[in-house]
């Protein structure tokens, strides 16, 4: 296509969003007029499946549950009186919080301020408001937050010891809807025992973000923490940072959460629109299926060029990979569904895997977020009237330029800075495309059937390293990994055997190992 022809199609499918200042370009997405009319129909029954999930219609029928993360930031969405005030009341509880916890009304029992926040939480329990904090906090943030996101235990020691002179002035957030999610309930036992260890009462530091009625709220009324706060049955964990999830360490920190709720309301209020081209989620949605034929065959490379947006490309990992990989459609159908997401972020990249990019296998599409504000206050210049802003655009249009010659497609997403707002507005933007492609390719993005298999295998993995230790106490003698087996009554998992045992071993859990560590079978352990 020649340069006039691009100028005109770049012209032709450029959304611009005049309150956000946000623009959507998807010219370099090679479909044409055809291929779009051929999905209107479609688009037609996504844009109406969208208007029913948001009326409150059953969208996960595994869990029997409605879906309503669009209410949280325009409660009178939701479908009944009762709601809309637990999303008001949630919202004002958490303002009313953070700002005594800034003044000192609400203070630990040793010092007169919270200085630190750990976070317990896993997935989009800590990806949201990881990716919030990155992009959002200031340099000298009111709080300063820490993750522990993980089943890590040298991870959870480096959090702990960093804070080890400072824990007796940190809150500590506890995030599990039902409470019985094993990685946020264990990270929380082993932070009371290092509150425990200074002789600090936990309960005067822990907050719980859970469904009311969950083991995580029983526990924190009984032991009376200080503060409580509610997750919604219909918002998944994925979607939850606008909900206490991500709004309420946004808050401590002295993030504007009202100007975050303000943005993604904006934007659904401009994806609702019943119109591909004036509708920028449906453009994002027609760009994936063109991408991957329907079939996730390209993986979707994020690339932000702006380093307060690095963690951008691992949130949408988790929203898009998560909603999106599906075994079944609708109908039971085996499809295997999905869109892989990675990226890091320019222009580091034009030095990592940009080259595989522009010359390797084209299993791909890039997502180049640019960011029109280079820094708060003016440049200098590097040299006669070029800036470094000046530099990092121009990586990225040589990027998509070069991209885009070697056959490679690619959508730019650009925001005018990085603010409560803008990133409020990103987040609404990527949750409205992913549900309307999971209506595009006919599956459910609400549930993870693959994420439940995972907990129950890894449940069954410590049932049976319980049954191991059984078996080698009550024996008197050493005993081969098979022999181990056949009277655990588990021949079958041989191989999860031997590794139970290696793991016991390397962290000096009482097991004696003797023989060939390169010949498994040739080992006889004991207890010491």
């Amino acid at each position: 296509m020649d340069a006039t022809a691009l100028w005109q199609r770049y012209q032709k499918w450029l959304y611009f969003h005049k309150g956000l200042g946000l623009y959507l370009d998807v010219s370099r997405m090679r479909f044409d007029d055809a291929f779009v009319e051929k999905l209107q129909p479609k688009f037609e029954k996504a844009f109406a499946d969208m208007a029913e999930l948001e009326k409150g219609a059953i969208a996960n029928p595994d869990e029997d549950r409605m879906v309503g993360h669009y209410w949280l930031r325009n409660p009178d969405l939701a479908p009944t009186p009762e709601l809309t005030q637990e999303i008001v009341d949630s919202i004002e509880q958490i303002e009313v919080f953070a700002e005594k916890v800034h003044t000192g009304g609400i203070h630990p029992p040793k010092a007169p301020r919270f200085t630190d926040i750990i976070s317990i939480g896993i997935g989009g329990s800590a990806l949201g408001p990881q990716f919030v904090a990155e992009a959002l906090a200031s340099d000298f943030p009111s709080l300063g937050l820490h993750f522990i996101d993980n089943s890590d235990p040298a991870g959870i020691d480096r959090v702990i010891n960093h804070l080890r002179n400072r824990l007796a002035s940190t809150l500590v957030l506890v995030i599990s809807k039902s409470g019985g999610t094993p990685e946020p309930r264990n990270g929380m036992i082993e932070v009371k025992k290092a509150y425990a260890r200074q002789n600090l009462d936990f309960a005067n530091y822990a907050i719980a973000i859970t469904m009311a009625g969950s083991k995580l709220d029983e526990q924190a009324k009984s032991e009376n923490w200080l503060a409580r706060f509610p997750m919604f049955d219909w918002v998944g964990g994925r979607t939850s940072e606008l909900s206490a999830v991500g709004l309420l360490p946004a808050a401590l920190q002295g993030i504007d959460i009202i100007a975050m709720l303000e943005g993604a309301k904006q934007m659904d209020d401009a994806t609702r629109v019943p119109d591909i081209k004036q509708n920028p989620a449906a453009l994002l949605a027609l760009s994936w299926y063109y991408a991957g034929n329907g079939r996730g065959e390209k993986d979707m490379v994020v690339l932000p060029y702006k380093d307060s947006l690095l963690l951008f490309s691992r949130y949408l990992q988790q929203l898009v990979m998560e909603s999106l990989g599906k075994e079944k459609d609708l109908e039971g159908n085996v499809v295997h569904q999905g869109i892989a997401v990675y990226g890091n972020k320019g222009s580091t990249d034009q030095h990592a895997y940009v080259q595989q990019l522009r010359e390797g296998v084209p299993n791909f599409f890039a997502t180049f977020i640019e960011v029109l504000e280079d820094r708060n206050g003016p440049s200098s210049e590097l040299e006669p009237g070029v800036t470094m802003g000046d530099y990092l655009s121009g990586f990225l249009q040589g990027t998509r330029q070069a991209l885009y010659e070697n056959q490679r497609d690619s959508i730019t997403v650009t925001i005018p800075q990085v603010n409560a707002r803008i990133v409020g507005a990103l987040i609404a933007l990527y949750d409205r495309a992913v549900g309307l492609y999971a209506s595009l390719v006919n599956i459910n993005a609400y549930h993870q059937p693959g994420v439940e298999a995972g907990k129950k295998a890894a449940a069954e993995i410590l049932d049976l390293q319980k049954q191991v230790v059984k078996v080698l106490q009550t024996e008197k003698t050493a005993l081969s990994i098979e022999e181990i087996a056949q009277k655990a009554g588990a021949t079958d998992k041989i191989e999860a055997i031997y590794k139970i045992v290696r793991h016991l071993y390397a962290n000096q859990r009482g097991l004696v190992l003797q023989g060939d560590l390169a010949q498994p079978s040739s080992l006889k352990i004991s207890v010491s």
